[in-house]
Order: structure tokens, then sequence, then C-alpha cells
């Protein structure tokens, strides 16, 4: 008889089920062996070991093959009763030993190694998050820094950086943020991504351009996942305006193409840049969109700042939000102070809150607000947005609440307004915020801002106008041997340790949009 035979099929599948268990204890095991860590907050796991009621994480600086060894070196111990949880190590920069032990003795017998990458932005003393007011309430939260391209908690610690393989310093990163899919997405240059938290790219904007009329889509400021997985970001359409039709308040738009091929009379025409909100599928198709152009033509926008007889179509187009239950798009226009309330998914332009344009009227503003950015509609669906308030001489910016009308074509009426402060001078400088600023909402309907500009302070305030946290993060000069502010476009926020753990993990967040 064959030794198969002797053994039986049940003890042949026993076997099989033993030789394949340590491939699967080792597949289980994170961070993996030999891990570089573009972050100190870290989930450590391994398989669920067979009659095992508690775990303990054990983990020591340096690198150890023995457990003689090791067992002195330890510096952090966590006990839990499940087979991961997560702990931050002291340092970037070092290599790690680590274990987990359990009720079965057999388990704490195998180490394991990884180690904690370094950059010029989580070294303290060259570019920091200074604290300014200590937390209480949210003091177990998380601030992503655009700026900085770093996650902070909110004693000022980093704990996570942009890595490499998606990082470029010379070029600007905007909207950095965490998703509901415990995903984080941003833009860099004019590439909008979405990254796992150790920096495996998810999904990445295409490159082919379908709507912009150019090569590229020249995404810029916004970008967000929306709740069925596709991808929503604010592009450009380039294009050739009309000159000829322009004087006669109407906007013919061509492309390029168009001209050489139809008109080589290119005196006749202008260069303009457009805007455009873009959806894609998570394969990278287009399956919606909407430009500016299409609404400029017959709007009042046709007599803005009009000089030679020509009206001024750069309007800047900086921020969107997408109100997905009420199916709504929020669309935020800078330099015209205004902010388009659009009908999803038909485009058709249901309120226009701002300035209304008039021939023969001179432009006067409705004061609400001026450059704003990083519009959103709250809990209770009031607009709130951050207020540059650019039109004040000198002033400072503000965080505004607005009332939206009942009735279609109504207007907007001010429910409440925060101004923004300076907690400090330095030598003569004059603040001034034309660029950046963010505000969102929190659980408790506190406020969450970062006010760009030349003094990117970000800071949490309630309803009652007093702050509850603030900091400022700042960048080593060393020429002139001082503390300088670093410009930060926006800034997010994760509200709780148990949603940066969700983060960690890369499993579902439950945060306010």
């Amino acid at each position: 008889m064959s030794t198969l035979k002797k053994l039986g099929l049940k003890n042949i599948v026993k076997l099989l089920v033993l030789f394949a268990l340590p491939l699967k204890l080792y597949a289980q095991v994170l961070p993996a062996e030999g891990s570089k860590l573009n972050y100190r907050l870290i989930g450590f796991s391994v398989s669920q070991i067979p009659n095992g009621t508690a775990y303990k994480l054990e983990i020591a600086q340096g690198v150890y093959t023995d457990i003689s060894s090791f067992t002195q070196k330890i510096i952090i111990t966590k006990e839990t009763d499940k087979n991961k949880v997560v702990a931050k190590v002291p340092s970037f920069g070092k290599e790690y030993t680590w274990r987990v032990v359990s009720s079965d003795a057999a388990s704490s017998e195998k180490l394991y190694h990884f180690s904690t990458l370094d950059i010029p932005n989580v070294d303290t003393g060259y570019m920091r998050l200074r604290i300014l007011k200590n937390a209480k309430k949210y003091k177990d939260a998380y601030v992503l820094i655009d700026g900085n391209r770093v996650i902070y908690d909110m004693q000022g610690d980093p704990v996570w950086f942009l890595p490499d393989n998606v990082n470029d310093p010379k070029e600007e990163l905007k909207d950095m943020k965490v998703t509901a899919d415990g995903t984080i997405t941003f833009i860099i240059g004019i590439h909008p991504y979405e990254i796992s938290y150790d920096g495996t790219v998810l999904w990445k904007a295409p490159d082919k351009a379908e709507i912009s009329g150019n090569n590229v889509e020249g995404f810029h400021h916004e970008f967000t996942k929306l709740s069925n997985g596709h991808y929503m970001v604010l592009g450009s359409e380039y294009a050739c305006v009309d000159l000829r039709e322009l004087k006669k308040d109407k906007l013919v738009v061509k492309s390029t193409k168009d001209i050489l091929t139809q008109d080589s009379m290119w005196a006749k025409y202008a260069n303009r840049t457009f805007g455009t909100i873009i959806e894609y599928d998570q394969k990278g198709n287009v399956v919606w969109s909407w430009k500016t152009s299409a609404y400029l033509n017959g709007s009042d926008l046709l007599y803005h700042r009009r000089v030679r007889d020509m009206p001024d179509l750069a309007l800047h187009e900086n921020a969107f939000f997408f109100d997905e239950q009420e199916k709504v798009i929020y669309y935020s226009f800078r330099k015209i102070n205004r902010v388009l309330k659009i009908k999803y998914p038909e485009g058709i332009v249901l309120n226009t809150y701002g300035e209304i344009y008039k021939p023969g009227v001179a432009e006067s503003g409705n004061g609400l607000f001026c450059e704003q950015h990083c519009c959103r509609v709250s809990h209770n669906g009031d607009i709130y947005l951050y207020d540059n308030n650019f039109c004040t001489f000198n002033g400072l910016s503000k965080l505004v609440i607005l009332k939206q009308p009942e009735q279609p074509g109504g207007t907007l009426e001010k429910a409440w307004e925060y101004n923004c402060t300076i907690d400090e001078r330095r030598d003569t400088m004059a603040y001034v915020f034309p660029v950046g600023g963010s505000v969102a909402e929190l659980p408790d309907n506190s406020l969450f801002a970062c006010m760009g500009g030349t003094y990117s302070k970000v800071f949490i305030v309630n309803r009652k106008k007093k702050i509850l946290w603030s900091a400022l993060p700042e960048i080593w000069n060393k020429t002139r041997n001082r503390w300088d502010v670093q410009y930060s476009y926006h800034a997010s926020i994760l509200t709780s340790e148990e949603n940066m753990e969700h983060l960690v993990w890369g499993e579902k967040i439950n945060e306010p949009e």
C-alpha cells in the first residue's frame, strides 16, 4: 500500500494546511519584512494564532536577529485582544525590530524588521507646525498640511509624509485630504492622484485630454472622490475667442484646429482659458463634464469689466462642492466674487450668488464675500466659504456662513462670520490673503480653517467664535536665522484617533465632507 493511501485523505489535507500555514502567516504580517515606511504611525498585524486570546506588540529600535538581544532593547509594548494594532515609533530615519507575543508561546520566536524613511519636511529643526493654542476637545485629531506635505498630530508631531514616488518638490501640492474610503487624494502640479497610506498609487487622472481642446486637461485647485467611486476635478478649456463677435456681446469659442483649417486670420481671434468640471469613472473614462464657456454665452458676465469694448473673461474658477444627496454642484469663481448653483447632471444653473452685471451699470459688488476660496455646504444646507476679503484694503480674511434662499432666484443672507486673526507680527511684513485658504465644518458644527496667503495659520473655531486649537506651519530661514511662515494652500483634518487608524488600514472613514 502506498504511503499516501496509508495517510488517508483527511491526513493529507491536514499536512497541506500545515505546510501552507507559514506562507499564510508571512503573507499577513504587516509591515512586511524589510519595509521602508513614510510614516511613524504604523499598523502591525500577524495572522490570528489558534487559541491565542491576548496579543502583545513589542518594538525595539535597531536591528536584532536573536530574542535575547531584542528583549533587552524593547522601547514600546502594546497589548491588545486582536491580531492587529496601531502604534507610533519614536523617529523617522531609524531601523526597528518587532514581534507579537501571544498566549501561544511559539508565536514569540519570530522577529521582523522595518525602517522609517526621512526627509527634510519631517525634520522639526527645518520645517514644523508650531502650536499656538493646545487642543482639548480635538486633542486626538490629525491635520494634513498642503504646504508641508505632512500629517501632524495636534501637538505638532509629524507622523506621515508624502512619499517620493508621487512627490515633486518643484510643483505645488494642493487639496490634500482623506477620502471616505480611507485613501488620500491631492493635486501636485497638474496631476490629480489617489494613493494609499503607504503611497501606493490607486488612481491617477488620465493623460489624454478629451475636454480641454489641448494636449492636457490643465487640472487645478480641487479634486474629490465621490461616494460612487468616481472622481471629480477642476480642469481647463483652452480655446480661441472670436473678437468680432465678442464686441457684439456674443461669445463664439473655437479650437486652434478650427482656426487653422477654416480661418487663417489670427488677428480676429484671441486665446482664452475657461474652466471645466470633469467627472471620471475608476477606469479614467469621462462620464460627465461642464464648461464655463457654455455658461458665459448670453450671461451677464459679458458686461464684466469691459475694456476696449471687451469683457474680462478671466474668472479664475477655484473651488467646487458636490452635494451628492441634493444632486447640486456649487462652483466658485474668485475674480468675480460669484458662486454658481448647478443642477447635476443636467448642468442647468439654478442660482447665481454674487454680483450681477448689467450694461451701463458700474460694478459695485454685494459685499457678502470677495475673492473667496473653498465653497462648501453645511449639514443644514447653508453655504459656507473662506472669504479672502481682498476687496478691503489691508483686510483680514473671514469665515462666512450664508443662508440660501428658499425660492429659486433669491439672494443669500449672511448668517454668521468670523474675522480671522494674526497672532503676531513679524518685522514690517504685510499679511495679505489673495490666494489659498480653506474651511471645513466639523461634527459639532465648529469650523476647521487654513488662512493661506502669507500667514497660513490653521485653527478650529466654534460657533461662539472661541478658538479651540491653532497652529502655524513654519520653515527655517537659514540666511536670516529665523522661522518664516510656510505657505499652505489648503489644510484638512481627521477628527479622531479612530478615523486616523482607519486611514492606516485603508478602511472606511466617517468624516464630514
